[in-house]
């Protein structure tokens, strides 16, 4: 899984245009460093209430970050029983999709996460990974009301985390009756309004070289990469997204899963889910989950999607709005 609430300097998703640019000229737009990514929020609206927007986006670094003493999560793992509705409703949905996949998706991979150092390309040795292999086990988190108890399981959001942040913009946003805008944290963007939306999936490892163009209308799109964040170490590649069967970067034939849907959270986690099922499997599962589509990006460099999908003059658009 993403092993913290930070996405590195590579970003995933662009966006391109809009389809239709007749209103442009009255969006507001800013750009704002949170969760170690830099954060645009465009949207029709005057400055009080994207300030008041980014003012969310720092609520939620404070409250969901792992990598933060103060935060709520930090404070669960130090063994805090309470946490407010925000926390608790991240937690829950990371443990539906821990359910749903049987433990692939684990939020309480914090003390695995910790081991593996990207910056400084360490490499954790095996009795450290096998020891904290140990507190992996998501169906020990139990949550009644406000009271969460984790058993000793460390807790980590950052598979999930932003896209709940992009859900919370997007829903902020509605209720200021902002009628249109574009919400994007990197590998998270969601777009609302009347009009369609080019979004660029970049090519893996390239810094602007886009690899393919969705047409998206008040969609969300997520996109996970094993070339986020990664190294390589005595001729062997590593990457984040840590397999927590066995501790080590997921042995995958995606390069990149881009998912799309009306729901960022539930696209940023299946986004991770499809890199660690690997292409095939991925295809199958999303294919079998109703609402979201997916675009994935082979080691050969190979452009594939689900059944909902297909391209239209060189952009890939959802069949349901042809």
């Amino acid at each position: 899984m993403k092993n913290s609430l930070k996405l590195g300097a590579a970003l995933f998703l662009t966006l391109l245009c809009s389809c239709s640019g007749a209103n442009a000229a009255k969006q507001n737009s800013a750009t704002q460093i949170y969760f170690d990514t830099a954060v645009t929020l465009t949207a029709n609206c005057s400055d009080e209430v994207l300030s008041a927007a980014f003012s969310l986006c720092e609520k939620y670094e404070k409250t969901l970050s792992r990598t933060r003493e103060d935060s709520e999560v930090s404070l669960i793992n130090s063994g805090r029983k309470t946490a407010g509705r925000d926390t608790l409703e991240v937690i829950e949905k990371g443990l539906y999709y821990g359910a749903l996949t049987g433990g692939k998706f684990d939020i309480t991979v914090a003390d695995l996460s910790e081991l593996w150092d990207f910056k400084n390309e360490t490499v954790p040795a095996r009795d450290e990974i096998a020891e904290a292999l140990k507190s992996v086990d998501y169906g020990s988190v139990k949550i009644s009301g406000d009271t969460i108890e984790t058993n000793g399981k460390k807790i980590d959001l950052g598979g999930i985390a932003k896209g709940y942040v992009s859900d919370k913009l997007l829903d902020f946003f509605k209720s200021k009756k902002v009628k249109e805008g574009i919400i994007n944290l990197g590998g998270n963007v969601t777009v609302f309004g009347d009009r369609y939306y080019k979004v660029g999936i970049k090519k893996p490892f390239s810094e602007t070289e886009i690899f393919a163009t969705v047409s998206l209308k008040n969609k969300s799109v997520s996109t996970s990469g094993t070339y986020e964040r990664c190294f390589e170490k005595d001729g062997k590649a590593y990457h984040h997204i840590i397999d927590t069967e066995t501790g080590y970067p997921a042995e995958t034939n995606l390069l990149s899963a881009s998912v799309i849907g009306d729901t960022s959270a539930d696209c940023d986690a299946l986004s991770t889910v499809c890199i660690l099922y690997g292409l095939e499997k991925a295809t199958a599962f999303i294919n079998e989950t109703y609402g979201f589509e997916a675009v994935f990006i082979d080691k050969s460099y190979q452009l594939s999607f689900t059944d909902g999908l297909e391209i239209k003059n060189g952009i890939i658009v959802l069949k349901t709005d042809l």
